[in-house]
Formats: structure tokens, C-alpha cells, sequence
């Protein structure tokens, strides 16, 4: 899944779909209007919203499942970030000053409080983050030559391999999404359950078709629900950052 713009796209379509299919329904039952409907259309109906019923629960507790994972992992990473940057304030001058300030920024681009660290989708870190993380290991490398014993190096140390894994759990789970082939089976089982129920309720003189349009749009409703939950860049529910921008508030402010 690359972005919001093809969740758009195939919301957009799936929705077309979704529609098309209870209106031709409709249309097709019009050839055996009046007849009512057998014990056996009432119940492959049924099986068929039933089935749709268990594949939009499947998908909304996928997309749920990844919001969630998400979450943890932006709580994760700025605990990292925090417990690295009080054990730079165990490290000698100038390292500790510098070692701060790399930090804070660190900080402030995963809060996007600043524009350093917008890579493309699917890439692994900004060309900006690899050089913090460079600059940050150089200082690692230059104390442990001076004093391999020294035991704040050692913590600054293990506490860094921390942010960085953190990081990159979080970069995982931003990746981790619904597959297409998911979405595409729910609106195509969306498609056949909506076609089947207008046909459905054009057989029964009893029924009319407004039931069949508010399926449609219920489900056309969730299926978005679902998808908006699977965009972290993007859509009403986005990625919730306060946990870096708490983090950032925390920070010593370091001056040149």
C-alpha cells in the first residue's frame, strides 16, 4: 500500500463498485418481479451479509490492530530518546553539549516540529537523521578510546542502540498495512452482497430499495473507517505525535 492517495483511489472505486452491483441487482429482479422470494434467495442472502459482516470485523481489526502498533511504537521511541538524553548528561564536556543539542533535534523532527525528516514513502530515514546518527556514534567512538571503563559511556551507549531500534519499529509498523489484496476482497464481497440484496428486495413487493441503498452506504462508510485507519500520514486519525512533542518540552534547550 503506498499512501493515502491509494486508499483514496480505491475507496473511491470500491464505492462505484459497491453501487453499481445493488443497482444491477435491482434491475435484474425486475425480470422476476412479483414472484416473492424463495426460502433459497432469503438464505444465500443471508449467508452472503453474514460473510460481509465477518470480512469488514476481519479488516476493521487489521487496520486497528496496526493504529494501535503504531501508537506503542512513537511511546517507545520517545522513551528511548528520553532515557538517551539523560544519560548524555552523564558523558564530559563538550561531548555532553553537543551530544544534547543532536538530540533535541532528533526529538523535534519525530515530533515534526521540524522539516528535516519528511523522506519518501518507503524509504528507511531522512539523509538528515543518518547524519545525527552518524555524528552521534562518533562521539560514542571518540570517548570509548579515551576510557573504555568509563561507565556513562557503557549506558549512553546501550541507551542509543535503543533509540535506533526504536526507530526503526516505528518505521515498520508506519509500512505495516492492510494488503491490497484485503481491501480488494472486501469490496468485491461487498459488491456481490450488495447486488444480491437489491435483487433481493426488487423480488419482494413488500420490500423496496431503499434497505438495499443504506447497506451499501453503511458499508461504504465503514470500508472507509477501515482505510482511514490504515493511513498514518494521512485522513482524520493520524499519527499521534505528542508523545515526541511532550518529549521535545522535556528537553534542555541547548545555545551555541
Amino acid at each position: 500500500m503506498g499512501s493515502l492517495f491509494d486508499h483514496f483511489y480505491i475507496f473511491l472505486g470500491g464505492v462505484g463498485v459497491v453501487f453499481l452491483a445493488c443497482g444491477i441487482g435491482w434491475r435484474l429482479g425486475k425480470r422476476r418481479e412479483g414472484k416473492g422470494v424463495s426460502n433459497h434467495i432469503a438464505a444465500l442472502e443471508q449467508v452472503l451479509l453474514g460473510m460481509l459482516a465477518l470480512m469488514v470485523g476481519f479488516s476493521f481489526l487489521m487496520g486497528l490492530t496496526r493504529f494501535d502498533a503504531r501508537r506503542d511504537a512513537v511511546v517507545n521511541l520517545a522513551n528511548a530518546v528520553g532515557t538517551t538524553a539523560l544519560r548524555a548528561r552523564l558523558l564530559p564536556e563538550p561531548t555532553r553539549k553537543e551530544t544534547l543539542k543532536l538530540l533535541r533535534e532528533y526529538a523535534e523532527a519525530r515530533a515534526g516540529i521540524l522539516e528535516v525528516d519528511k523522506p519518501i514513502w518507503g524509504k528507511a530515514t531522512s539523509p538528515r537523521t543518518n547524519e545525527i546518527y552518524e555524528k552521534l556514534w562518533q562521539h560514542v567512538e571518540t570517548l570509548s578510546v579515551k576510557n573504555k571503563e568509563m561507565v556513562p559511556i557503557g549506558l549512553f551507549t546501550q541507551a542509543l542502540n535503543e533509540m535506533i531500534d526504536s526507530q526503526g519499529r516505528r518505521l515498520a509498523a508506519l509500512r505495516n498495512q492492510i494488503p491490497e489484496s484485503v481491501l480488494i476482497a472486501l469490496f468485491a464481497i461487498a459488491a456481490v452482497s450488495c447486488g444480491f440484496a437489491g435483487y433481493a428486495c426488487r423480488l419482494d413487493p413488500l420490500r423496496t430499495r431503499l434497505p438495499a441503498v443504506i447497506t451499501a452506504t453503511i458499508i461504504s462508510v465503514v470500508i472507509f473507517l477501515i482505510l482511514d485507519l490504515d493511513s498514518p500520514r494521512g485522513g482524520f486519525m493520524k499519527e499521534d505525535l505528542r508523545p515526541m512533542v511532550d518529549l521535545v518540552a522535556g528537553l534542555p534547550v541547548i545555545e551555541d
